[in-house]
Order: structure tokens, then C-alpha cells, then sequence
């Protein structure tokens, strides 16, 4: 048995050249009441039509401003380390930074992807910014890889890059760039794209950019640790219902050898898989090659086309599919790969509008005979407050003899709207401060979290030891999680690592730190922390 190529049955999901009112029978709530009103219309959408070029070449909405952040190949203003932006800048994303006790200070971190295909010549680069928005330092978060295209934020902290050629890897980054990438394996060696987190079932999706390429989904062996586990691919039959297989070998052969794509017969098969993005119990993403834009719904296990260029009105106003993001408002924003150089986005009423628009002519990118002709707008996120908005135009202010695209980020900022039900996500830990190690060993630390909406919980208990040179390092001698996600009050215990046992066993005392990470469905993350005190009793 072949692969089957991928295609809804029409009758179903497309009436009439448009997606109709009840088409989408599950999802998000905003959506349901969206197709219970009708089809998808074209409209100015919430902020109204993009306006003038402004200096930088970008026509936004009225109220809106742009800025320069970063071009490649020059240095980065504001930083206090020079630092030489890299080139053909593509995905991002942005993280909050930290002050003592691991609570956010309010500024930020944006990491971009350098999509530059010499071997070796790609990598990520970092911006850390200030509460108040000023670039403090530019620095490298990863460096040796190749064609570092898209890739996704984690729950826990670190930025997944992606290598978009065939044998290409995931790298795991920090953002800080304190630590070296490390590269992730059994995600697969393929044309990596693009990957989203659920933080609620623990499990990661991968699109891939190849015109037969597919939709994977990978488990961790022990989440969120990435470097086992089992990765899968999709099946889809005619009614969107979506069933998952094996892949045999995630190596694929190292290359072209023996491909992911083509190992599990009925797989099914997405026209150049682009930027995905998971939100509230949906994994939305991308494909260039037949301007589509998919959401799967993880609880029902169904995929759905929520946006269509070939089967909708004359003149869609997105083409060249390619990155996306959902905003703090639940509006969808996607990237154009070429087209008219738009940012478009999709609102909860599934009305589809340019949001912004480059000007061709400062924006044309490099010229023939440059293979890398053309241009398009990448890497689509909002800073964690949701108040300013990053991109990046992949190709714009090619140099140098060989026209060199060199690329550059910008920041958009203006009256944004939010999400009515972003109130701020609270969680409550109660565990002991102090138990007998004995105890520990043999039961774990029972703890429980009060929760104001449903959110997955990961538990870490950590203690520092002193290790050769003596040097002292953290070492975690404790784990516990839930597999899904609870609201209201939440049991659990933290169960003894292997090393843990080590560790303890034949200490009198311990200064343990707890840490809770609760996050919500729609990916919000709140850290708890807590002193425990780990003790053995006296004798007599």
C-alpha cells in the first residue's frame, strides 16, 4: 500500500468555494461562534486597513509604529557587548527574563534563527531587551549548524531551532546562551521546519518542509527531558479524523537514505509543512505549497482546514503560507513566504486581513542570478507581555558582490488588544518544609497545587553537592508530574530519582529546593518554588 496523498473530502469541509458555517464542528469556543455565523470573509479586520509606508518600508494600522531592531551583517545597536547580527534572520520566539528566585523583571529575550544554507553557516542568535524595551545585549545561542529555519518555544524555558535540509536535527537552546545547543535526535533527521508544545499531554508536533513531507509527534520517555522517546507520524482519513503510527527508524538512514516520510505506507502527505503553533488544546500549521493553514484538535484527534487561498473569494489576501503565532488576543497571525510580503491575521470571528505589508521596493530582496531571489516576512511573536510585536524580512538589504541577503527584525508596537480572558494565571503550592529522608525514600514528597484553570504540572526537587574540584552543582534528586490537565486542587508526589538515592544515602541533612511549573492550555506557565529541608532523625 502507497502513500495517500493528503486532501479533505470537499463535500465535507469546503462547500461552495468556502469554508462553511459548521464545518468546524469542534474547537476553540471563539471559533464555534464564528461558523455558527457564517463563511470566511475578507475585512479591514480589528484595526482597521495598513496605512502609508512609514521609514522603514512597513504600512501598519493607524496608531501603530515600527522600529529597527537588529539587520544582518551589522552590529546591534544598544548592545553592550558588540555583537554582529547574523544573516537571513528566520523563526523566533521570546522568553521572559528572570530576577533572583526565578520570578519574572519584566524584560525579555528574543531568539531568531539564521536560515543560511552553507554548511555550518546557520545558528541562533539572542537579544536580551529591558523592562523598559532597550536592546542590552546581542549575543550567539547556537553556532555550527545549517539552515536553522523555524522552530518553537518550550514550556520549560529553552528554544527549539530547526534544521531544514534532509538529515537535519533539532537543537535545544537557551536562550541566554549560557550553555552550548544540544542536538535531540530522536526527533528525527529530516527537513525539519517548525515545532509546538502541548504542555498538557507532554508531547511535542514537527512539521516538515518538503512538497511530500509530513506531520509528526513525538513523546518524551521521561518529559520534558528530550532525548528518548517515540516519534510518530500522522494518518488522516477523508473525514479529518487523524490516527497516529511509529516511525521505524527516526534517524531516517541519516538523510536521504531511507526518509521518515516514506516509512509508515497511508502516511498522510502536506504540501511543504511551515510554522506551527499550539494554543488552548489545538495544534495549528502551515503549508506553502497550497496556501493552507490546518488546525488539529488534540482532544478529539481531528484535523481541520481553517483558512484555504484555492477554495475561497476572489482575491484572499494571504499567499506563501508560512510562519504563524496566535497573539495574547487569540488572533492568528501568519507570515508570507513572497505574495505580497503581508503579515496577515485570522480574529475569532474568522475574518482574514492584512495586518501589515512591506514595501516591495525597499523589501525586494536579492536579485537574479541569486537562487535565494525574493523575499518574505519570518518569525511572527509577541513579547511576553503581548504589547510589542517581532518580525523579521528574511532577504531584505542583500550586499556585497554576490548579493549576500543579509535580513532584519523589527519591532511593531500599538494598542494591541488581549485576550478577555487573560487574567492572570495563579496556582498555590502546598508541600512540607521539612521531612525525615527515610520517609522521603520510600513514600516521596507529597505536595498540592490550587489552581485557577486546568494546567499540567511538572515538580522538580533539587539539591546542590559538591563535585570534584569542588565546584558545587545541582543535582535533581526528585520528579513528579501529571499526564493531564486538572483545575482546582491537584495531588502529587515527588518520587526519588536514581541519583537521588545516591545522593542521600549517608547524608545527615539536606537543603532541598522544590520547583513547581503549572502550565495552562493555552500555554501560560506560572513557577513555584519552596525550601524542604530533607533530615534524618536522631537515634535514642
Amino acid at each position: 500500500m502507497g502513500h495517500t496523498s493528503f486532501q479533505f473530502d470537499r463535500r465535507t469541509f469546503l462547500r461552495g468555494g468556502l469554508l462553511t458555517a459548521g464545518a468546524l464542528a469542534l474547537g476553540p469556543a471563539y471559533y464555534e461562534r464564528a461558523f455558527a455565523a457564517g463563511p470566511v470573509t475578507v475585512g479591514p479586520g480589528p484595526y482597521g486597513p495598513p496605512g502609508p509606508f512609514d521609514a522603514n518600508g512597513i504600512a501598519l494600522p493607524k496608531g501603530f509604529t515600527s522600529r529597527e531592531i537588529a539587520r544582518g551583517g551589522m552590529p546591534v545597536a544598544g548592545s553592550a557587548v558588540p555583537y554582529t547580527y547574523h544573516n537571513g534572520t528566520d523563526g523566533q520566539a521570546t522568553f521572559p527574563t528572570l530576577a533572583a528566585g526565578g520570578k519574572p523583571d519584566g524584560g525579555w529575550i528574543l531568539v531568531a534563527n539564521s536560515e543560511v544554507p552553507v554548511p555550518g553557516g546557520g545558528g541562533v542568535s539572542g537579544i536580551e531587551f529591558a523592562p523598559d524595551g532597550q536592546v542590552e545585549r546581542a549575543y550567539r545561542v547556537l553556532v555550527g549548524t545549517t539552515s536553522n529555519c523555524a522552530g518553537g518555544p518550550t514550556p520549560w524555558g529553552t528554544w527549539l531551532s530547526c534544521e531544514e535540509y534532509d538529515g537535519g536535527r533539532v537543537w535545544e537552546c537557551d536562550p541566554t546562551g549560557a550553555t552550548p545547543g544540544i542536538p535531540r535526535p530522536a526527533l528525527g533527521f529530516f527537513n525539519h521546519e517548525a515545532v509546538s508544545v502541548d504542555p498538557v499531554n507532554e508531547r511535542l508536533y514537527l512539521t516538515e518542509d518538503k512538497g511530500d513531507g509530513c506531520f509528526y509527534r513525538f513523546t518524551p520517555t521521561d518529559y520534558p527531558d528530550l532525548s528518548a522517546g517515540l516519534l510518530e507520524v500522522a494518518l488522516v482519513d477523508r473525514a479529518g479524523v487523524v490516527t497516529w503510527a511509529r516511525v521505524p527508524d527516526p534517524t531516517g538512514g541519516g538523510g536521504p537514505v531511507n526518509p521518515t516520510r516514506s516509512q509508515v505506507p497511508g502516511a498522510a502527505k502536506f504540501k511543504g509543512g511551515e510554522g506551527t503553533w499550539y494554543d488552548d488544546g489545538i495544534v495549528y500549521f502551515t503549508t506553502k505549497g497550497d496556501n493552507r493553514v490546518y488546525a488539529f484538535h488534540i482532544g478529539p484527534s481531528r484535523m481541520d482546514i481553517l483558512y484555504d487561498k484555492n477554495a475561497i473569494m476572489p482575491e484572499p489576501p494571504l499567499s506563501g503560507v508560512d510562519n504563524i503565532t496566535v497573539s495574547p488576543s487569540g488572533d492568528i497571525y501568519v507570515c508570507e513566504d513572497g505574495g505580497d510580503l503581508d503579515i496577515c491575521l485570522i480574529t475569532s470571528k474568522f475574518e482574514i486581513s492584512r495586518f501589515l505589508k512591506l514595501d516591495p521596493k525597499i523589501h525586494a530582496g536579492p536579485p537574479e542570478p541569486n537562487p535565494l531571489k525574493g523575499n518574505e516576512t519570518v518569525g511572527v511573536v509577541f513579547n511576553p507581555a503581548g504589547d510589542r510585536m517581532y518580525f523579521g524580512a528574511q532577504r531584505s538589504f542583500a550586499v556585497g558582490s554576490d548579493q549576500t541577503p543579509a535580513g532584519v527584525v523589527y519591532e511593531v508596537r500599538g494598542p494591541f488588544r488581549k485576550r478577555p480572558s487573560a487574567a492572570s494565571f495563579e496556582a498555590r503550592l502546598n508541600a512540607q518544609k521539612r521531612i525525615r529522608i527515610p520517609k522521603y525514600l520510600r513514600r516521596g514528597l507529597p505536595i498540592r497545587v490550587s489552581l485557577d484553570e486546568p494546567a499540567g504540572l511538572v515538580a522538580t526537587l533539587r539539591v546542590s553537592v559538591r563535585g570534584s574540584g569542588g565546584k558545587r552543582r545541582t543535582v535533581k534528586i526528585g520528579a513528579g508530574k501529571t499526564n493531564v490537565a486538572v483545575r482546582g486542587r491537584a495531588a502529587l508526589a515527588v518520587k526519588p530519582t536514581k541519583r537521588g538515592r545516591k545522593v542521600l544515602r549517608g547524608r545527615k541533612s539536606a537543603k532541598g529546593k522544590l520547583t513547581v511549573i503549572a502550565t495552562s492550555g493555552s500555554g501560560r506557565r506560572t513557577v513555584l518554588h519552596r525550601q524542604v529541608v530533607l533530615f534524618k532523625p536522631r537515634r535514642g
